[in-house]
Formats: structure tokens, C-alpha cells, sequence
């Protein structure tokens, strides 16, 4: 019995864990993505990667992942791995046992697996002639059980720290110069609170997920070869480097068009949905909402470019309502692999959400799409791409030209229909054919510039960066950096080094305190 595992609750009940296997089992079967259970090899593409948790034999949830695949005829499957997170710790040298004999006890079920590894650290100032650092890695059965463990090391360590800073160089020759060092030592090792013994932690801050791709070395946007041993063991992964051909995965680009009162912006609370336009691996769209709409519009063709080709096919319904629920069916019929919008984090996804609550329908059960705690609407068998993200960050368009029409211009190189946003209420009732053409522009330019530009460019990404699709497009360039030198570092044997901590009340070396500090220059760490 698989417990998904949910990133917004540090403290679940056991009713909560409950419903969420039973939404997110569903949803998964819903998309198709039915986990492994016979021996058979399979080889698939990984398109996305999440999270979850698993009951043992003895009845413990044990942290694993559920890796998502497309195999060559479109079929799909998951199968699940499981991996025990962990961290390092740097105790004293001369201590090392009694410390970790006292971490053993004092957190006896919870710290499963402890291990003594020698790493390369670059805070060595003498690591490049080889000298290596002694690291306790400590092992967990759960990310919950490592969490609980370390907040209490990272309470010791900083309170060693500021121990540590406060003591000076004279102090402590004076200690050693009037006590004897191996009496100091054993009075040490009989110390019933062995945390003041703790350094420094490493490695406590990494994602879960990322944490198991950069040690398995398995990647989104990659084919591998699956060897399922059922629920016993965990399945063979081999990368199939020989397979260069991306499969093509079923894409789903939207936009909707909202009502909204004169030189208002559309609120969700009182304005309803007049259309949703939308493209499926190529073959348009339209939803219609007749209540608004003055007529039925009939099936037309709208092509900015030979490449662009746009047929749509027409689905007049007599209410918003309706609409939702024709948009939500054919979701669900079609099974997309990947959405695609245009501002759909902050827009399209949240209104078409709250535009369905208002008829009783829960938008997470009936697709599996909801608000996660980064404000990013999200599912887990699918990805939502929003290639606002995209322009924001790679396309070097400059701010006033992020919107739709103008990277429509300056990227897919035609112009697009445009239409004053107070003038599309008033055409609903005099010329619905002209909004209709309009609607359909943008999920036509939506969804080309996806398939030219971001699909490629993020599923390349992935290849080499341990992170879900979804984060690999809306990850700043410094954190994507970060986790490609994270992937060489653990393989180089070389523990990472912890973040930069951002210091408050930051005081000049004569004694100001700094109100900014300007750009001084970066070092490249790893």
C-alpha cells in the first residue's frame, strides 16, 4: 500500500495520509499511470518524478519516489523506489563513536542506519593535497524522521557556532596550556549531552527527489530500462544512452476569456467564462458559453502561417457550467501529458478553479490540478507549463514585451489578432465570430511557441538537471546551476558545501552598519 507523500503538512494524521492515497492513486489511474507489478522489462521515457511514501512490512512509512514513463507506443506506467534520505554530520575526531553511540540511542527507531564516509571538503584550506574530511552520514526511514532529527542538529550547531566565535584564541591556549588535553578529552566523552560535540551539518537542505536522482543518476527527458522485482525489491534502472528520438507526448495549450465589468479586471467572484480555446497536439478547440455568446459560432480554421496550422472544431454549451465540464471531460478523454498556458499560474488555472467550485465541482478531483505552496498549480501524473516562466527567464525579451502577442511577434515571427479588452464584452453580443478568432489566436500562439521553443529547450535541460520538468522551468538559473554542480560533486566524492546565509545588520570593517551592499564579486563554489 503505497501513502503518497505531501510536501504542504509537516505534522499528517493518519486520516489525511488515508485521503490522500486514495486522490492521488486515483488521479494517477485516471492519467493512465498505473504502477508496476509483474516482472516484465519495460523500456520507457521519464517524463516526471514525485515523492511519496510506502508502508514496510513492519507497518512504517519508508520515503520512496514515483518515477512517471511513456513508453515507445504511447502506452504509460510508474513504478515506485524506494531510498533512505539522509544527511552528514562532522563531530570532533576524537569522538566520533561516543557521539554517534548517543544519536543511535537518544533517537532509537528514528536514525535506521548510521555509516563513517570520508569526503572531499573544499572548506579544507589544505583539500587539494587529498586530505579528506570524516562525515557521519546518518540514515532515516522517512523524511519526517529526518526532519524532527534535524532541527534539533541544526539548533546544536549553531549554538556551537556562536560557542565557537565567542571563545577567543587566547582563551583557548589558555585552557589547553593549564588543563591536560587527554583529561579535557575524557572529561568530553562522559558528557551526558554529546551535541556540544556536533560541527557542522551537510547536506540537510536537499530536496528529496533531488536527493535520489543525483544518486541513482536518473534524470527526466531520458530513456531507461526497467527491470520490475516486485514489491520486495526495488526495480533495475539502466539508461538507454543508444535512443536519441524523443517520444512525442500528447500536449494540451489553453486560454480562457473572461467577462468583466468596464475598465475592471475580471474577478472570479462575479464574472463567468465566455470561452475556452485550446490545442491538442495540434487540432484546435472552443468551448462557447452560449449565455454570454449572442450565437452558435461553427467550425473555422485559423492559420497566422503555414507552419501554424489551426483547424478548430466547435462546442456550443448553454451555460459556463457546461463549459467546465465539457473542458474537464475531454481532459480527462484525451489524458494530456503536458498543459501549457500563458500566465495560467496566476490566471487561467485559478479562475477556471474558482469559476468551478461555484458549481460544486472540485477542480483536484476531477483533473488532479491544484494550487501547490509555491502559488504554481500543479498535478502529479501530468506537468503545467507556463511559458511565461520561460520568457521571463531565457527568451531575453525585455519586460515590456513579455506579453503574449509581442513574443508571438518576436518569436514565432507573425502578427497576431488583437483586441482592446473593453471592446470583447460588447463583440460577445454584436460579433461573436470576431472574439471567437481572437480567443483561438492566443491558444494557437500559446501552444507553437511551446512546441518551438520551451518543449525542447526544458526537456534538454532535464537530461542533466535532477528536478521535476515543473521546477526546471520556474527554478531561477542560479538554483539550476546549483543542482548540475550538486549531480558532479557527489560523484566527485565532494560534500556540498551549505548555503550562504544572508547576514542582517551587516557592519562595515570600521563599524557602520549597511544599508546595501552593492555587487563585490562572486566566487564559484564546487
Amino acid at each position: 500500500m503505497l501513502i503518497p507523500h505531501c510536501r504542504f503538512h509537516r505534522e499528517e494524521t493518519s486520516e489525511f495520509r488515508l485521503r490522500q492515497v486514495i486522490e492521488n492513486e486515483t488521479i494517477d489511474i485516471k492519467y493512465g499511470f498505473e504502477r508496476v507489478k509483474d516482472h516484465k522489462e519495460r523500456t520507457g521515457f521519464l517524463l516526471n518524478m514525485h515523492s511519496t511514501e510506502i508502508l514496510d512490512e513492519d507497518k512504517r512509512l519508508c520515503a520512496a519516489i514515483d518515477y512517471y514513463f511513456m513508453e515507445e507506443d504511447g502506452s504509460r506506467f510508474k513504478i515506485t523506489y524506494t531510498f533512505m534520505p539522509y544527511f552528514y554530520i562532522l563531530i570532533k575526531r576524537e569522538l566520533i563513536q561516543e557521539v554517534t553511540e548517543y544519536l543511535v540511542k537518544n533517537y532509537s527507531g528514528t536514525i535506521v542506519k548510521t555509516e563513517t564516509v570520508s569526503k572531499e571538503d573544499l572548506d579544507l584550506p589544505n583539500h587539494l593535497i587529498g586530505l579528506k574530511q570524516k562525515y557521519i552520514k546518518l540514515s532515516f526511514v522517512n523524511q519526517t524522521d529526518l526532519i524532527k532529527v534535524r532541527k534539533d542538529i541544526l539548533k546544536a550547531v549553531r549554538k556551537n557556532r556562536e560557542r565557537e566565535d565567542s571563545n577567543s584564541y587566547y582563551t583557548e591556549m589558555l585552557t589547553n596550556t593549564l588543563t591536560n588535553n587527554v583529561d579535557s578529552v575524557q572529561i568530553n566523552k562522559g558528557r551526558s549531552f554529546q551535541m556540544d560535540n556536533i560541527l557542522d551539518i551537510r547536506e540537510y537542505d536537499v530536496p528529496y527527489h533531488v536527493r535520489v536522482s543525483i544518486d541513482l543518476k536518473v534524470f527526466c527527458g531520458s530513456w531507461y530500462t526497467i527491470k520490475s522485482r516486485g514489491s520486495a525489491a526495488n526495480p533495475i534502472i539502466t539508461l538507454r544512452s543508444d535512443i536519441i528520438e524523443r517520444p512525442e507526448p500528447i500536449v494540451l495549450a489553453f486560454d480562457i476569456e473572461t467577462t468583466k465589468l468596464p475598465l475592471k479586471f475580471p474577478d472570479a467572484a462575479t464574472d463567468q467564462i465566455m470561452m475556452i480555446s485550446y490545442m491538442i497536439d495540434g487540432q484546435g478547440y472552443l468551448i462557447t458559453n452560449r449565455e454570454i455568446l449572442s450565437a452558435d459560432i461553427d467550425d473555422f480554421e485559423y492559420t497566422p502561417k503555414p507552419e501554424f496550422e489551426g483547424k478548430f472544431t466547435i462546442f456550443n454549451e448553454p451555460n459556463e457550467m457546461a463549459l467546465i465540464q465539457r473542458f474537464f471531460d475531454h481532459i480527462m478523454e484525451v489524458r494530456p501529458h503536458i498543459f501549457v498556458t500563458y500566465n495560467g499560474d496566476f490566471f487561467d488555472w485559478p479562475f477556471v478553479e474558482a469559476r468551478a467550485a461555484s458549481y460544486d465541482m472540485d477542480m483536484r478531483q476531477e483533473i488532479g490540478f491544484s494550487r501547490n505552496r509555491d502559488d504554481v498549480y500543479s498535478c502529479r501524473p501530468a506537468m503545467h507549463m507556463d511559458c511565461l516562466c520561460w520568457v521571463k527567464r531565457d527568451s531575453y525579451l525585455p519586460v515590456g514585451s513579455q506579453n503574449l502577442k509581442a513574443v508571438a511577434k518576436a518569436k514565432l515571427r507573425y502578427d497576431p489578432v488583437e483586441l482592446d479588452p473593453e471592446e470583447m464584452c460588447p463583440l460577445a453580443a454584436s460579433n461573436p465570430q470576431v472574439l471567437s478568432n481572437y480567443s483561438v489566436s492566443d491558444a494557437v500562439a500559446t501552444y507553437y511557441l511551446y512546441m518551438q521553443y520551451v518543449h525542447p529547450f526544458i526537456f534538454a535541460l532535464c537530461t542533466i538537471i535532477p528536478c521535476e520538468p515543473d521546477e526546471v522551468l520556474r527554478k531561477g538559473s542560479g538554483t539550476l546551476c546549483e543542482s548540475l554542480l550538486m549531480v558532479e560533486a557527489f560523484h566527485a566524492n565532494i560534500v556540498f558545501p551549505n548555503k550562504e546565509e544572508t547576514i542582517l545588520n551587516k557592519l562595515t570593517h570600521d563599524g557602520h552598519v549597511l544599508q546595501q551592499e552593492t555587487y563585490v564579486g562572486a566566487t564559484l563554489r564546487l
